[in-house]
């Protein structure tokens, strides 16, 4: 096991073998091994994949293939989202350097997460990680291929993890007490859909701008950092929501 175990790299929809290859060898130079693959457009275990994975085989044939990114995000207590595009949706957008070590800060399951080679991060998929970085380029030529995205990210997280002096983790000392407790992703996912369906019984949301509305909410709730304790307590406030309504 590494220092980087705990973190999963997530690449959705990925279209090509060569690009996914290309990951799992960059994360085997940076001693990343969690590789998942959300829809995969290709046959990564072909010769493609396996020519460009050279000595970070084992990562390749160990990837997972996943049904959606909320499932991929299964246990994971923190997520950062890469994103190249400006966006409609207001979010704060850090370099690699900048946001990366936020996931050093424990050994709870975190992730990184890539979109596709063709679309980047829709803003759906964006809304499920509570942090975004951007990779600076010249203003000739800003779009970077998939895989070389992944080598910059794993490398400045391989960087992190080094002290001046030697190979060694470099851990913020001030982690927070509450950082065992934070809720996991899916939890919060489990939320925000309790969530969204008593907003549309009481008629704070509409159908047709119900998905605009919720991304909303759950940038607020993920920039909160909220733990498996609020948001039970959140989930019981909207039980008495239910039942209050159904007393009239």
């Amino acid at each position: 096991m590494t220092k980087l175990s705990h973190i999963k790299i997530i690449l959705v929809e990925p279209a090509g073998a060569l690009n996914i290859g290309s990951v799992a060898r960059s994360m085997k130079n940076m001693g990343l091994n969690q590789l998942l693959l959300v829809n995969p457009h290709c046959d990564y275990l072909g010769e493609d994949g396996r020519k460009m994975a050279v000595h970070g085989i084992d990562i390749l044939e160990n990837a997972v293939s996943i049904r959606s990114l909320t499932e991929a995000l299964t246990g994971c207590k923190k997520a950062i989202a890469t994103t190249a595009r400006n966006r409609s949706i207001p979010i704060k957008l850090e370099t690699p350097d900048q946001a990366l070590p936020w996931l050093l800060e424990d050994q709870n399951p975190v992730a990184l997460i890539f979109g596709p080679e063709d679309r980047g991060l829709n803003n759906e998929e964006l809304s499920q990680a509570q942090r975004f970085i951007c990779i600076p380029t010249h203003s000739e030529y800003s779009s970077l291929n998939l895989a070389q995205a992944v080598t910059v990210c794993v490398y400045e997280l391989y960087k992190a993890t080094l002290t001046e002096a030697n190979d060694q983790i470099s851990i913020n000392p001030n982690v927070p007490s509450n950082q065992e407790k934070i809720a996991p992703l899916d939890r919060l996912e489990q939320y925000y859909e309790h969530l969204e369906k008593t907003l549309l019984e009481i008629g704070y949301l509409y159908p047709h701008t119900a998905q605009v509305k919720m991304q909303k909410f759950k940038r607020l709730f993920n920039r909160s950092g909220l733990t498996s304790d609020e948001v039970a307590m959140l989930h019981g406030i909207l039980h008495q929501v239910k039942w209050a309504i159904n007393q009239d």
